[in-house]
């Protein structure tokens, strides 16, 4: 933004209809007119930044709705229009700032509705952690706590949401009602961990995994016990090569909730370990390559090694969907496919059974 020129943001809450943009989509924009980012692909930005510099005047947030008529949305790419709904603050707050900035893995949830205001907001990070309420931004919000107080009773519900939010990897509302009758509405913006792809094997799935996922936003890791699988010239647009046995990859690699795994040398001296850490990991997806066949001596020695069967259930395996190919390149689509499915609630392991 211009150098000195106070700035506040719009960010969508709500979504009716095919609008532009999601639910977090955000606009930030200045006295002077500047303006960075998008909350409509071009729709009602303007109008946005105007309701901005009316409440960097004002000193408060606000709510305002927007619609893109269906003329208006052939435009912008979209078959018919819809509605938005966004939030309008003077400033951009220090949690936003904090979340937008760091390792990700929080939700920032934010008042829209309440009988005392709207603004006041509770932090709930990956692990469940609530912290808060905050107050509402602004120099001139009154003697209103912007919902503050009515959060306390919430604060469980609040993070059971944002956890749910946060494994969607996808902003929304929700409305509550405490004890009291007093309804509340929420938004929870995410912010997810940068989604990171660590596959264990350096074979010809591999190399056709790494720049297909790159594509699609993965941070890239192939591990490999074996010093000539694990070459820049075999993988050239690797973020990261680690060499080693996997207890020690992945500790490098540190697997999270934003992590997929793919176990692919099919060697049980290094599948099987890899697959003891993996699934006991928090990692969001754990496949392994091999037949179903395969897949059933695989989790009898993974049973017989202590995994529980909740554990052996996170398994996917054979891994990647049923697309019929078996050409490496088809094979790592169906990984990826079957990895994104997961990430938006589609779908599950399938099983083999272990007798």
């Amino acid at each position: 933004m211009a150098s000195g020129q106070p700035f506040g943001r719009a960010v969508v809450t709500t979504v009716w209809g095919s609008a532009p943009r999601p639910a977090g989509a955000c606009l930030l924009a200045d006295l002077g007119g500047t303006i960075a980012g998008s909350v409509s692909g071009g729709c009602v930005e303007t109008a946005a930044a105007s309701e901005i510099a009316q409440a960097i005047d004002a000193g408060c947030p606000r709510l305002v709705e927007f619609g893109v008529t269906n003329e208006r949305a052939w435009e912008v790419g979209l078959a018919c229009g819809g509605t938005i709904r966004l939030l309008i603050e003077p400033v951009v707050r220090e949690e936003i700032m904090r979340a937008a900035g760091g390792p990700g893995g929080v939700v920032v949830a934010t008042v829209l509705e309440s009988p005392a205001g709207i603004g006041a907001a509770l932090i709930v990070d990956d692990t469940g952690l609530v912290a808060g309420p905050l107050p509402p931004v602004g120099a001139n919000v009154g003697t209103s706590d912007g919902g503050g107080a009515l959060l306390g009773e919430l604060h469980s519900e609040i993070a059971s949401e944002a956890l749910d939010a946060l494994a969607r990897a996808a902003s929304a509302t929700a409305a509550y009602a405490t004890s009291a009758g007093d309804s509340v509405v929420m938004f929870f913006e995410v912010y997810p961990r940068e989604p990171k792809l660590v596959i264990f094997g350096g074979v010809h799935i591999a190399a056709a995994l790494v720049p297909m996922a790159r594509m699609l936003g993965y941070r890239t890791i192939v591990a490999d016990g074996r010093e000539a699988f694990l070459t820049r010239d075999r993988f050239p647009d690797a973020d990261e090569l680690i060499l080693g046995w996997p207890e020690a990859a992945f500790a490098q690699a540190e697997l999270d909730s934003a992590t997929s795994v793919c176990v692919l040398t099919h060697a049980p001296k290094f599948d099987d370990p890899a697959l003891l850490i993996a699934l006991r990991s928090p990692a969001a997806y754990v496949g392994a390559i091999g037949s179903r066949k395969t897949q059933q001596a695989r989790r009898q020695r993974l049973k017989a090694a202590g995994l529980s069967d909740h554990e052996l259930d996170r398994l996917h395996g054979p891994i990647g969907l049923d697309l019929g190919g078996r050409e490496p390149a088809e094979i790592a689509l169906a990984v990826l496919g079957e990895i994104i499915a997961l990430r938006h609630g589609k779908g599950g392991p399938r099983r083999t059974e272990v007798s």
